[in-house]
């Protein structure tokens, strides 16, 4: 099992940065494919970022490339999703899954999920 806890979410304004943390406990996270989603309100769930195990390689949704990006720590069992230039549009609960062998932007196929945490960026 692969336990995945989020943090930084809170509420800013338009223009503003946040920096959103996903910790790791359980099985080697090093070998873990990570993905960053959120869901709006009356909204599904959609991709936003996702990096491979070794960090090598990113992909972002068109709505946040240039503005969003994901790292990680693999010794701190942490990826980050750095959010810059904040708009209204990006208000969602921001979840991070793991999944193992697929470079995947589809949230069915990840196989460990957070618990999301709360951005809310006021016009």
């Amino acid at each position: 099992q692969v336990q995945l806890v989020e943090s930084g979410g809170e509420l800013v304004q338009a223009g503003g940065s946040l920096r959103l943390s996903c910790a790791a406990s359980g099985r080697t996270f090093s070998n873990y494919n990570m993905g960053w989603f959120r869901q709006a309100a009356g909204k599904e769930r959609e991709f936003v970022s996702l990096i491979m195990s070794n960090g090598f390689s990113t992909f972002y949704a068109d709505s946040v490339k240039g503005r969003f990006s994901i790292s990680r720590d693999n010794p701190k069992n942490t990826v980050y999703l750095q959010m810059n230039s904040l708009k209204p549009e990006d208000t969602a609960v921001y979840y991070c899954a793991a999944v193992q062998g697929l470079f995947s932007t589809r949230a069915r196929e990840y196989d460990y999920w957070g618990q999301g945490t709360q951005v809310t960026v006021s016009s």
